[in-house]
């Protein structure tokens, strides 16, 4: 048997940890009110109007959340740039051919042992790997889709500015009805993505045993130790 000495890495800085869960949590309050709002459900009640104001609820949460859901995003485009190497929005884009090379060879890599459940080269990214790179970029423009066509519908029962600000978007895309329709098509994407992004952090936590869970509570990872 083989023994490998790991040395801990700090590696997710205290404001991407807590981007990460409120994150999460956004989406998860978000996606269940989104879909109430699409597809209401209907009780029979004898009592007063004002009595049944439940989904009225749902609305104002769904409303109240995608206001912070829009500002932690905002706040992690700003740790792009403030935040350590990890962190650091050049992670998600190949921005020069031998960078892209070497990418397109680890994401290839990646799908052979998590997709094909192949044998590969080990994969040494201390952050995320160039597929998760490349797939957080791509979450990143549902995140900006999201929020401009949600403000856009939002924006003609506001009088809030930022709203207001995204109310060219309607008469963009065709009017409320397909602008709805295509709010309500890319929750799904967040229902997906959320069920891969978590089977595979389970699953490389178990094959490679290097804290990918736990880094996202203490910020720490562990490496094999290179040998100087």
């Amino acid at each position: 048997m083989r023994t490998v000495t790991m040395e801990r890495v700090y590696v997710w800085e205290w404001p991407v940890r807590l981007y990460h869960w409120v994150n999460a949590l956004s989406v998860v309050v978000l996606v269940v009110t989104g879909y109430i709002i699409g597809k209401p459900v209907s009780f029979v009640s004898s009592a007063e109007a004002w009595q049944g104001y439940w989904f009225g609820t749902v609305r104002f949460v769904h409303f109240a959340t995608s206001f912070v859901f829009f500002f932690n995003f905002v706040f992690r485009i700003y740790w792009g740039f403030a935040g350590n190497q990890y962190a650091r929005w050049d992670n998600f884009l190949p921005l020069t051919p031998a960078l892209f090379r070497r990418q397109r060879r680890e994401a290839f890599n990646v799908l052979k042992t998590d997709v094909l459940l192949a044998r590969g080269e080990d994969i040494h990214s201390i952050g995320h790997n160039a597929l998760a790179g490349w797939t957080y970029f791509l979450s990143f423009l549902a995140f900006l889709f999201q929020s401009v066509t949600g403000f856009g519908l939002y924006a003609a029962m506001s009088k809030s500015t930022l709203p207001k600000l995204f109310a060219w978007i309607v008469p963009l895309m065709g009017g409320d009805f397909a602008v709805r329709q295509w709010h309500h098509a890319m929750m799904w994407f967040f229902v997906l993505f959320a069920m891969v992004h978590v089977y595979l952090t389970f699953y490389h936590d178990y094959v490679e045993g290097r804290g990918v869970i736990s880094s996202m509570a203490g910020g720490w990872k562990f490496i094999e130790r290179r040998e100087r």
